[in-house]
């Protein structure tokens, strides 16, 4: 999964990808399109304990691709190609709002504003799409008149029906779309149509107001909104992990930064993790909420899922409580399921397949 870190100028985004990834990247303040990338592991106890129990080989757990885009300008001048191709293949965007005063980095506005910056990135989200609707309808109005194409006409309406909500300043993500529009539109990438998540970067004496600055921040579809403080988290970042807990709590964080914004990019794009055990490995898997258990064979290899016949199931939960496999199968908790078993969040898969 890639996350996308963007937001105007001085806002936060190196320190905030430099404390999720431990990586020492360099602020940008040209302008240009400047893309730092790095790979976090997604931390989950469950997959901990597992690895405990199993003593595997290797421990694999889920990963998240922070890509940190630099390159958005205060002045309006829209998206440039290479800034929107980076952005393409993100399944969430994290926007960094800037929350604090500093006489070392004013704010390029002049002013510190949360509300108007939010406005501007959604204003600059909005012209980018409608670019490219226009873009597109003028193409396919030209097709459809040399050729009668029945998927060509069904795109151009809906394409049109897409433009009416962009004119309106509605984001696409809250236009209503089927999955079956969501599936047309999904090679264009939309950048109002990927789930979005606010961040709310403070001054450090603003973390324990917290909860009253997130309240004044409008609640919207496919939208989330957090607050920390980027600053403060990439120095408690640096130090020793037993030191850690004890600064986080000092300064009132309840939560570190990298841990609020997994969990908001799993609940946006909602996302479940299943486990496969054993000797070899013990690894945890994304799947969708409410896939069905060849859905959840097929993350681990396409063959699984075209051979899928069962797959073994037991919660983590129930595991823990039996304490054991054999144990859980004693008791009934380990168990087959077919075809239609929705995958639960939690799950231990074992996968009988024959190709």
């Amino acid at each position: 999964m890639e996350v996308g870190i963007i937001g105007l100028p001085a806002s936060g985004k190196t320190t905030l990808f430099a404390t999720l990834t431990g990586q020492d990247a360099q602020p940008g303040f040209s302008g240009k399109v400047e893309v730092h990338r790095g790979v976090v592991q997604v931390p989950d106890a469950r997959l901990d304990r597992l690895t405990d129990i199993f003593n595997p080989r290797k421990k694999v757990p889920a990963t998240i691709q922070y890509i940190e885009v630099g390159g958005m300008d205060s002045d309006s001048k829209g998206f440039d190609a290479q800034f929107l191709q980076v952005l393409k293949n993100t399944a969430v965007l994290c926007v960094l709002i800037r929350a604090f005063d500093s006489e070392t980095y004013p704010h390029p506005l002049g002013s510190v504003d949360p509300q108007r910056d939010i406005a501007m990135v959604d204003s600059e989200f909005l012209l980018s799409d409608m670019a490219i609707v226009e873009g597109r309808i003028e193409r396919l109005e030209k097709q459809v008149k040399k050729a009668k194409d029945e998927a060509l006409e069904k795109e151009l309406a809906l394409m049109k029906h897409c433009y009416g909500f962009l004119e309106q300043e509605i984001p696409l993500r809250e236009a209503g779309l089927s999955p079956d529009e969501k599936r047309i539109l999904r090679g264009y990438q939309f950048l109002t149509l990927k789930p979005l998540v606010l961040v709310l970067n403070l001054a450090e004496e603003d973390i324990a107001k917290e909860a009253e600055i997130l309240a004044k921040i409008p609640q919207r579809p496919s939208v989330t909104s957090v607050a920390l403080c980027a600053r403060a988290e990439q120095e408690i970042s640096q130090l020793a992990e037993e030191d850690r807990n004890l600064f986080l709590e000092e300064l009132g964080i309840s939560e570190p930064a990298a841990n609020k914004l997994i969990r908001a990019s799993y609940e946006l794009l909602g996302l479940i993790s299943f486990f496969t055990v054993g000797e070899d490995e013990c690894r945890a898997w994304n799947v969708q909420n409410g896939a069905m258990a060849p859905e959840a064979a097929g993350v681990i290899h396409s063959d699984l899922e075209r051979g899928f016949i069962r797959a073994e199931v037991v919660h983590y939960d129930d595991f823990m409580a039996a304490g054991s496999l054999s144990a859980a199968r004693d008791k009934g908790k380990l168990r087959l399921e077919g075809k239609t078993y929705p995958v639960k969040d939690g799950d231990i898969l074992n996968i009988r397949f024959n190709v």
